[in-house]
């Protein structure tokens, strides 16, 4: 691969060349941007329980989700294509959709448990219905999400994989999901009605007066 033609967008190569990276850039390119994935990534997505997703519409405005199932519910089904299933949910299909207008598509798998270590998976996307996703690919998971069937699923054509590197990756303890306070609002009323409840919160907090700098604010 020759990093300083066929890696990275205009912008990072001017960026790199402002700040003096281009070198740096360069070896990154060469040792870990890869064009299909390596035993090693598809093993590692095989393990995974959750996902982050990056999709843009026609004329780039972005969303980002995130998306979980059981080890393994993004199917490799070779080195260069990735498979997943999209339910019902809301109903807005907002990564779906985006699809439908740009097949560009980005996902993160980071594994906070274990090796602390990342991947990132950009390529181009397709929706194909379950019956004939099924059809094309009859090994795949039958029951990725317990009591649903998938409306559709994400066919990825993988065009770059590499590493996310550790640093920063926090480590995080597999539990057992706690019981819902009895005060929590509602999944749709979280974000809308949340402030009604924030008095009784908030009673008796910040009473004291701060006697350094506020987080964040030196």
């Amino acid at each position: 691969m020759n990093s300083t033609q066929s890696s990275g967008s205009a912008g990072e190569r001017r960026l790199q060349q402002l700040l003096g990276t281009t070198d740096q850039a360069g070896t990154f390119y060469d040792r870990q941007v890869q064009p299909r994935l390596t035993p090693q990534m598809a093993d590692f997505i095989g393990r995974q329980t959750m996902a982050f997703l990056s999709t843009a519409d026609a004329a780039g405005a972005c969303d980002v989700t995130f998306r979980a199932g059981p080890p393994g519910f993004v199917t490799v089904l070779d080195d260069r294509t990735l498979t997943y299933p999209e339910y019902r949910g809301n109903g807005v299909l907002a990564s779906a959709g985006n699809i439908t207008e740009n097949p560009h598509i980005g996902l993160l798998f980071v594994d906070f448990t274990h090796d602390h270590i990342g991947l990132h998976v950009n390529g181009t996307a397709r929706l194909h219905r379950d019956e004939d996703q099924r059809r094309a690919h009859p090994d795949l998971p039958v029951d990725t999400a317990p009591g649903r069937r998938p409306e559709l699923w994400v066919h990825i054509t993988v065009e770059e994989a590499y590493v996310h590197c550790s640093k920063h990756i926090p480590h995080l303890e597999p539990a057992p999901r706690p019981r819902p306070r009895a005060e929590r609002p509602k999944d749709a009323d979280y974000f809308t009605l949340r402030s009604s409840l924030l008095p009784a919160q908030c009673e008796g907090v910040g009473t004291s007066t701060p006697t350094g700098p506020l987080p964040g604010r030196t």
